[in-house]
């Protein structure tokens, strides 16, 4: 009875910590072609601006359960959802927040034209 126990406490954990290397926020199907700029290059002269977006992930608790690199995943994810949502394809970041307890990225949607 106590290796079953043991063995069910052992999937538990093992299946809510699977949990924790994926970000909460998923990216849109869709979304996914958003491109995620914050570099000197970006020209957005040949580009039209849809307005500022905002993408987060995190709660009071997310820093003890997910590693910074999923938290910044999940803001992604979260901020190519909101250009997607405004008709964008570019997102230029401004400025990103790193908090203990989450992740927080501000920046501009655009829809660029291609060349």
């Amino acid at each position: 009875m106590l290796a079953k126990v043991n063995r069910l406490f052992t999937i538990a954990i093992t299946i809510s910590l699977v949990g924790c290397t994926s970000p909460y926020t998923k990216v849109d199907p869709d979304a996914t072609n958003v491109h995620l700029r914050m570099d000197a290059q970006f020209d957005a002269n040949d580009c039209q601006w849809l307005g500022e977006v905002t993408g987060s992930e995190g709660h009071w608790y997310s820093y003890l359960l997910f590693p910074n690199d999923v938290m910044v995943r999940g803001a992604f994810n979260d901020i190519k959802n909101q250009a997607h949502t405004l008709g964008g394809n570019t997102v230029f970041l401004v400025h990103p927040q790193d908090f203990v307890t989450s992740f927080t990225v501000m920046g501009n949607a655009y829809l660029c034209t291609t060349k």
